[in-house]
């Protein structure tokens, strides 16, 4: 259904809205007077898949016992298979005036994921008896989805027409099993996502009107695909070994109702040619959500616990969570824009703009913190390692507000050096305001109203110690009953404490190039610079740092009826640096002297630093932020992608495109977790480029695709294509083991990031 897209990485223009990395702009084909239509088919079964590095080691493994026992080997290949297909059809409903389009896609794949538990403990009776070898394997991950898209397009004079388009996506993916996770524990994640949208334009001289009205539900439902089993984790190896359900059932519903108008104007000519555009948008946003986290009971097994035997006869502690799940929310959100694209010279382009958005309720204003996490917070705040200004993080439900201020300007210019514009220097500047996660606002709510708590068992047989529970074996259930019973005595939930002057993200993102032409070639080098301020992180105010900066020194909230109070903060700053170099020769198609060809190459010189969090996109900042130094984090400095396309006339016509990416070293944090090793470890600082993976490419990858046209038949018109991804069959591995110098493992890859060499089998028809 996209006719043509557009990746726009830098000079973001005012009228894009909550833009802090690239954004993407698609249009939609259009039905036309003549009547077409376009068919796709594509397949993969495991006959056309190689094997990757652990698949091979499993077979080796196979082979060698059925040598030495003379029985078979157990090593099958791995099931897969994957098909997809598509059909759209255009053409006239009311010729010159009323067009329809509409498509098909189906992405149905059954893929595999390998289970191994690896060297499992001996010598623990109560471990033999749970039998952990009998989940390895193979298992099928099942993937479907389908895509529906339907436009009728309407010329309603010479001057106006409108547009009526509908799509939806509806999937199916049973996934995050494998390694040292069972297939019990895997997870249904469905989306189904609607949208339509009503749009009118109308052009008058120098004036183009754009009005949109737009409607969207939005669903995300992840659940165990085997429920009603109790979760277990057994700790050995450095590794958790899990089986039983997946934790958690979430069901997030958003419905959004959008108003769009969009004025152009070209009518200005003072000091040169104008484009001034100037547009609005109001959306009314309601969100229903279901977060049942944790109501899968998590037991945890281990051998010896702080120096105590258990011998994994029973768990030494649960996790799990139950209560009200559900809240509902509405919110209101409004852009206003003005941008003049300006050309006082043929050689010079300006463009000015500026940007303001707004959103009534993203963080909860009328939230009102519960008495009791008052009069705990009070009572204790001055004995917390981080203590609290309360008249920031107890809201009242009328001390929170709505935030005014962001104005974004964006500025950027075009240059041409010579008059025919094949040497032209352009640069930018620009504020961006991100949006906080209106999951933070749903936590702070449902961390009290469905707390997940944790209860801390004594050995089997043995007299509880301070603060646990004697084990009895009737608690090994899913059943809800029986455990709200237990942790409503027992356990503790924690609060979340949200800063009444908590800000929005914010990056100020700059670029300097210069973009040259050379016969065919397009040339340009760019530098692009971002800086991210005002990051939302949340901290433990009951946890800080020891003296020489190990960790840690803690207040124990547990007699005081809390785990943790968790609190917001905007510490968190982010620093991006890139040299981006572009070479480009757009393809021609072939002719009778000619061959035709095009080719691009793009290399990226990178620089990441962190400072208040550990990983890019997770919120939590242990103890807090002020103790995570600016850092370089899991950064791939060197980047190269090159793409090709060649027509091969005297091998019949057949067509050859390829890709290749290649990936510099990176650097992975080192740690458990990343700064706070513990006991028997390494120590407690963060460690930087503890491990350097070798190579100087260690991501390499190269696909390669065949396609064949055959003569036109009537109207209709045969490609056959064929495709191989990862021609060279490279392994680039991944979820390497950084957790502990210690380790005997450390340093070693358990999984690969993209598949073993594979080959797809397709046809196109165009009608």
């Amino acid at each position: 259904a996209i006719q043509e897209y557009r990746v726009i990485s830098q000079n973001f223009k005012a009228e894009y809205q909550k833009s802090s990395s690239a954004i993407i702009t698609a249009t939609t084909k259009s039905g036309s007077n003549v009547w077409s239509g376009q068919a796709l088919f594509g397949y993969q079964t495991k006959g056309l898949l190689a094997l990757d590095s652990f698949q091979l080691r499993d077979k080796h493994r196979a082979d060698s016992i059925a040598k030495v026992t003379g029985n078979p080997s157990t090593f099958s290949k791995p099931d897969y298979k994957r098909t997809l297909g598509a059909l759209s059809v255009g053409g006239p409903l009311i010729k010159d005036k009323l067009h329809l389009f509409a498509s098909y896609e189906g992405n149905y794949q059954n893929r595999n994921n390998r289970i191994d538990f690896g060297s499992i403990p001996t010598g623990f009776p109560a471990l033999d008896t749970v039998n952990l070898a009998q989940y390895n394997g193979s298992f099928t991950s099942p993937f479907r989805e389908t895509l529906l898209f339907g436009k009728l397009s309407y010329a309603l004079d010479p001057k106006s027409s409108a547009e009526l388009s509908i799509n939806n996506r509806h999937e199916t993916d049973v996934r995050d099993f494998g390694g040292n996770q069972a297939f019990q524990e895997a997870v249904n994640f469905r989306n189904s996502v609607t949208l339509a949208g009503l749009k009118y334009n109308r052009f008058s001289g120098p004036w183009l009107d754009e009005a949109n009205v737009s409607y969207s539900r939005f669903r995300r439902n992840p659940s165990p695909n085997t429920p009603g089993l109790p979760n277990r984790v057994y700790q050995f190896n450095g590794a958790d070994h899990v089986i039983g359900s997946n934790l958690s059932v979430q069901d997030f519903i958003q419905k959004r109702l959008g108003l769009r108008n969009d004025l152009t104007y070209t009518g200005f000519h003072a000091a040169g040619e104008h484009v001034v555009k100037l547009g609005a948008n109001v959306d009314f946003v309601q969100y229903d959500v279901h977060k049942g986290n944790d109501e899968t009971p998590k037991f945890v097994y281990n051998d010896i616990v702080n120096g105590v035997p258990y011998g994994y006869r029973s768990p030494y502690l649960l996790r799990y969570g139950t209560g009200n799940a559900d809240l509902t929310a509405n919110n209101n959100q409004i852009g206003l824009y003005l941008q003049d694209d300006w050309t006082p010279t043929p050689q010079l382009t300006l463009n000015l703009g500026i940007r303001w958005d707004y959103e009534s309720h993203m963080l909860n204003y009328d939230y009102v913190t519960p008495q009791i996490v008052v009069d705990t917070l009070t009572r204790y705040n001055s004995q917390l390692p981080h203590p609290l200004d309360l008249n920031r993080f107890i809201s009242t439900g009328s001390n929170r507000k709505p935030f005014y201020g962001a104005f974004q300007p964006r500025i950027g210019f075009a240059y041409a050096i010579d008059k025919a514009s094949k040497t032209t220097v352009f640069g930018g500047f620009g504020i961006y305001y991100d949006r906080s996660l209106f999951d933070i606002a749903v936590d702070e709510t449902l961390k009290l109203t469905h707390p997940t708590f944790e209860i801390q068992f004594a050995p089997k047989g043995a007299t509880p110690g301070p603060g646990q529970v004697a084990w009895q074996d009737s608690y090994l259930t899913a059943d809800k009953a029986t455990l709200d019973a237990l942790v409503h005595t027992s356990g503790r939930p924690e609060a979340w404490l949200i800063d009444k002057d908590v800000k929005l993200p914010k990056s100020r993102q700059w670029n300097l190039g210069v973009r040259q032409i050379l016969g065919d070639f397009a040339v340009s080098a760019t530098y692009a610079g971002v800086r991210g301020v005002d990051q939302l992180t949340l901290n433990w105010a009951q946890f800080g740092l020891n003296p020489d900066g190990s960790c840690c020194t803690s207040f124990d909230l547990g007699p005081h009826g809390f785990s943790n109070f968790i609190y917001s903060a905007n510490d968190a700053k982010t620093w991006y640096d890139a040299l981006q170099v572009q070479l480009d020769r757009p393809y021609r198609r072939a002719t009778e002297k000619k061959v035709g060809w095009g080719a691009g190459l793009a290399y990226t010189y990178a620089v990441r630093s962190l400072q208040g969090v550990d990983n890019l996109g997770d919120l939590f900042a242990f103890p807090n932020a002020t103790n995570i130094p600016k850092h370089p984090s899991n950064d791939e400095k060197h980047r190269i992608v090159a793409n090709g396309i060649v027509d091969l006339p005297f091998l019949y016509g057949v067509q050859l495109s390829s890709l290749l990416v290649l990936g510099g070293k990176y650097s992975l944090d080192v740690g458990c977790p990343q700064r706070f090793c513990g006991s028997g470890t390494t120590g407690n600082k963060y460690e930087r480029g503890g491990f350097t993976v070798p190579g100087t490419f260690p991501y390499r990858n190269v696909d390669l695709k065949l396609r064949k046209d055959f003569p036109n038949i009537g109207r209709g018109a045969l490609g056959l294509t064929v495709d191989i991804f990862n021609v060279f069959n490279r392994n680039n591995f991944g979820c390497f083991n950084t957790g502990n110098r210690d380790d005997q493992n450390f340093g070693q890859p358990t999984c690969v990031v993209t598949d073993a060499r594979r080959a797809q089998l397709g046809a196109e028809i165009n009608f």
